[in-house]
């Protein structure tokens, strides 16, 4: 009897303990089957978001095209009001700020007030998208769409600054010469990082002597058209020995395009021809720029080349003027990275492409830099039709900038040397006193 009662106590034991078994067997299979859904399920998620932040980083790109069409449209709009307004728009001269005739609403006046009114949309577009940096945030939504909204502001920022006083747009001119030299130097500084990343990338190596063959054409056709420019320059504006203050420019171009030659190739520094070619053809460049900004009446030019300078070429040369002011604008407001201090941040895939606070300060900026071009630097100007950026004070700035320019770029290229000789001299130093106190 005993021994039944003990079989009976070991089957059912046997049987607890397979029944254990096989829950034991079947949870962790269903926790197998739930980690394999979250599993799918964080994968699912992962995939959605990336596609969202593909679609979000496509509008960002898209969005600065449109906001390069609307400085576009406010350039356009303000040689209008330059040389067109004030027959063209009869009810202005009821505003009363526009003063007699709305002369005051017109020629430069008109072109600052029209450059305030692009200068708020965008301080505005600055103001609410400076902190954003990732791609979900409300203020990529706003900066990417919203367009109807935009469209409001806009108007309303053009419109507000034929309300304004005259004294305070002349303020606004005052200003907006500061300005428009914060944005050259800007511009400058993108100019130079660009010809140095495009110097490094056709960098000679071993496993890229193509890359290093390209690089040394380009470095050569770079120099061959700087040498042809500076002859260029001289036959073309200072055919004759009273051109004083042509060949001074030109002569000093000519000596700035030597010393960055030679500055590259020195051993200390050694940074090769390829940038330094690119930087003197962009200095020849703004030395021609100036030249062509001298008054027509003191401009020193051969006798050619005054009798083809035709309307059609003038008007060519202003649109190509115009979309130059809309390039610059567009290529610096997207190249921040040019101007960070730390490279080491690392990049996520949900940030934004382009700092969108950087972006509108630029174009900004750039709304006073293409008043101070139409109104040539002079707040009284009364600039000729279809002219852009004459006059002496638009001569000297585009000298001063053009020596701005090679100066900041032979310090970019001394500047390792120095900094190298200021740590052994100091390494020197600090060994000497270790010494001292040594017995």
């Amino acid at each position: 009897m005993q021994k039944g009662l003990d079989d009976v106590a070991w089957f059912d034991c046997r049987m607890s303990a397979s029944e254990v078994t096989t829950e034991a067997t079947a949870a962790h299979a269903n926790l197998r089957d739930t980690e394999s859904v979250l599993q799918v399920e964080v994968v699912a998620y992962l995939e959605l978001n990336r596609v969202d932040y593909a679609v979000g980083r496509k509008k960002s790109l898209r969005a600065r095209y449109y906001f390069g069409i609307i400085f576009l449209i406010m350039n356009f709009i303000a040689w209008f009001f330059r040389d067109y307004g004030q027959g063209a728009l009869p009810f202005i001269h009821y505003i009363k700020v526009c003063g007699k005739e709305g002369e005051d609403c017109f020629h430069a006046l008109g072109v600052l007030r029209v450059s305030l009114g692009c200068y708020i949309f965008f301080s505005v577009m600055l103001v609410t998208t400076v902190k954003t940096r990732k791609l979900h945030e409300h203020r990529n939504l706003w900066h990417s769409g919203k367009w109807e909204m935009k469209s409001i502001i806009l108007l309303v920022s053009m419109a507000l600054p034929f309300f304004f006083p005259s004294e305070l747009v002349q303020i606004y001119g005052e200003v907006a010469r500061i300005g428009a030299g914060i944005f050259l130097l800007l511009q400058l500084v993108s100019v130079i990082q660009f010809i140095t990343w495009w110097n490094k990338y056709w960098t000679p190596d071993q496993e890229r002597k193509q890359r290093c063959s390209f690089g040394l054409l380009m470095s050569t056709l770079f120099y061959v058209a700087s040498i042809c420019g500076i002859v260029y320059l001289y036959t073309s504006y200072a055919p004759r020995a009273s051109c004083s203050l042509n060949l001074f420019f030109i002569t000093w171009t000519a000596i700035l395009l030597a010393a960055m030659m030679a500055i590259s190739l020195h051993s200390k520094v050694n940074r090769g021809l390829l940038s330094s070619g690119i930087m003197a053809s962009y200095i020849v460049f703004l030395c021609w720029c100036a030249m062509r900004s001298e008054p027509a009446t003191a401009r020193c030019v051969t006798e050619n080349q005054e009798k083809g300078n035709s309307d059609w070429i003038t008007i060519i040369g202003f649109l190509i003027a115009i979309f130059a002011i809309v390039i610059a604008a567009f290529s610096t407001g997207i190249d921040s990275k040019s101007f960070k201090f730390s490279e080491d941040k690392v990049e996520h895939e949900d940030d934004i492409p382009y700092s969108y606070g950087f972006f509108h300060l630029v174009f900004s900026l750039g709304a006073m830099y293409f008043a101070m071009l139409f109104i040539s630097w002079d707040l009284n100007n009364s600039a000729r039709k279809w002219s852009i950026d004459v006059g002496w004070i638009s001569a000297w700035v585009r000298v001063i900038n053009e020596w701005f320019a090679a100066t900041i770029y032979i310090w970019m290229l001394i500047s390792p040397v120095v900094r190298q000789n200021k740590i052994m001299v100091n390494g020197g130093s600090m060994q000497e006193t270790v010494d001292s106190v040594m017995p």
